[in-house]
């Protein structure tokens, strides 16, 4: 196994946080990884904040809903689809952007967000850096456009934590392979028998880290995605993002 295979499959998230800042030049190179990670039609339509400042990192982590490792940490990088960056460039070519108010072009954001973020990560870690993505602060997208003085047609859709680990987590078990990879087409077969294996697998895994308030998989994935967010799409559509057909 090469080392970039074993970074990756090693990954975990990790919680507890020295105060140590990062070095200048280590920060750069991760962040000129992501730089050069692809975007859809070479786009450039992702942005990155960097947010060092103890008071900013600390209001992140209210908004996260209290998550105390960002403020931790002494980096919090904000991942922004930039729709208002390419609208410079299309104004400057005659036209007038409408690509950010289609499924299309929220779908690619949010795909080359994910490949950014993968790619802050991995670099990251190749330094020897802990991580932890957050997707929390999409609770109030509104707080974070307002700290991080977003302009239009912008949307924070994720972000991580970097820093020097405290004390080092277990990496979490993943489901059954088989319900990863399906060969030719899909096989839904395969999912109910790997979803109970896997229930109680988590089950045990919480157990192990005495996490008594551990959940199965299936009671977290009823507890987050029983219900409907009302608050996102109010927000988007008052930053330009819309589904018009």
């Amino acid at each position: 196994m090469n080392e970039i295979v074993r970074l990756l499959q090693a990954h975990h998230s990790s919680r507890s946080y020295k105060p140590d800042p990062i070095l200048e030049e280590t920060l750069e190179a991760v962040i000129e990884s992501a730089r050069r990670a692809p975007t859809s039609t070479n786009s450039h339509e992702i942005s990155l904040v960097v947010v060092r400042n103890a008071e900013s990192r600390a209001r992140i982590a209210e908004i996260a809903g209290g998550q105390p490792w960002i403020a931790q940490a002494p980096v919090f990088i904000a991942v922004v689809a930039d729709f208002y960056k390419t609208g410079l460039g299309v104004k400057k070519a005659g036209g007038v952007q409408v690509f950010q108010r289609s499924l299309e072009g929220i779908l690619a954001a949010v795909s080359d967000a994910g490949i950014a973020m993968a790619t802050l990560m991995t670099a990251a870690r190749s330094f020897g850096l802990g991580v932890v993505p957050i997707g929390g602060i999409r609770r109030d997208p509104q707080a974070m456009i307002d700290l991080l003085q977003l302009p239009p047609n912008t949307f924070p859709v994720d972000g991580v934590v970097l820093g020097y680990v405290a004390e080092e987590s277990s990496q979490k078990p993943r489901m059954a392979i088989e319900s990863f990879r399906h060969e030719e087409t899909y096989h839904p077969e395969v999912l109910e028998p790997a979803i109970d294996a896997y229930d109680r697998t988590l089950q045990e895994y919480w157990r192990k880290i005495g996490r008594a308030d551990g959940l199965s998989w299936s009671a977290n994935m009823a507890q987050h995605y029983s219900a409907f967010s009302r608050l996102i799409p109010a927000v988007a559509q008052k930053q330009g993002f819309t589904i018009e057909v």
